[in-house]
């Protein structure tokens, strides 16, 4: 894996979807949505949108799908970090399917018909509800691809913005290594 470099599997900047900060959710779901209509016609089949700030165009965030869902219900909104769900990551610690719904029903997520929850994808800005990048969701693109896969595992990242100096020029996707590891095991 030394061998191969991140800027050789990385999905340039240039190719990957994105929206100023100022897009509403409803705009970040058309774009979405297109490009991945497009996943038939190239491999870059994208599951999350770049935020670029709007005078600089520079990358200030990424809004994953399941940003976007959790954004839909707005009692998710009242449970931070600082006051988790009482039930987040239930299922790895083996709550039942009963409990899990009992804390659903008790919580009315989700009580809405989804065509009304739906609704509030136009009123919602994107800069509210994107996950702006830790520290180690960063790779230089002169890293080895063992140093990235290292990354993703132990952050649970799903994609690393890819860097050369101080400006972000790409992503690396979980899925674009997953097919260059399957690639190599039939060199």
């Amino acid at each position: 894996m030394k061998s191969i470099l991140v800027k050789d599997i990385m999905v340039p900047l240039s190719e990957y979807t994105s929206v100023t900060e100022d897009a509403t959710l409803s705009d970040a779901l058309d774009v979405l949505e297109s490009a991945q209509e497009e996943f038939y016609k190239s491999r870059n089949r994208h599951k999350a949108v770049l935020v670029c700030e709007k005078k600089s165009g520079k990358v200030i965030g990424k809004l994953s799908q399941l940003d976007v869902i959790r954004s839909l219900e707005p009692k998710y909104e009242f449970f931070t970090e600082e006051k988790p769900l009482p039930f987040a990551g239930a299922s790895h610690f083996g709550f039942s399917p009963k409990f899990m719904k009992d804390i659903l029903e008790q919580y009315e997520l989700w009580y809405e018909p989804i065509k009304e929850i739906c609704k509030n994808a136009g009123f919602q800005k994107v800069k509210d509800i994107m996950q702006t990048p830790s520290s180690g969701e960063f790779v230089k693109d002169d890293a080895n691809l063992g140093e990235a896969i290292h990354q993703l595992i132990m952050g649970h990242h799903q994609s690393l913005l890819v860097t050369q100096k101080k400006n972000i020029v790409g992503i690396l996707r979980l899925t674009d290594v997953f097919r260059e590891i399957c690639k190599r095991r039939k060199d």
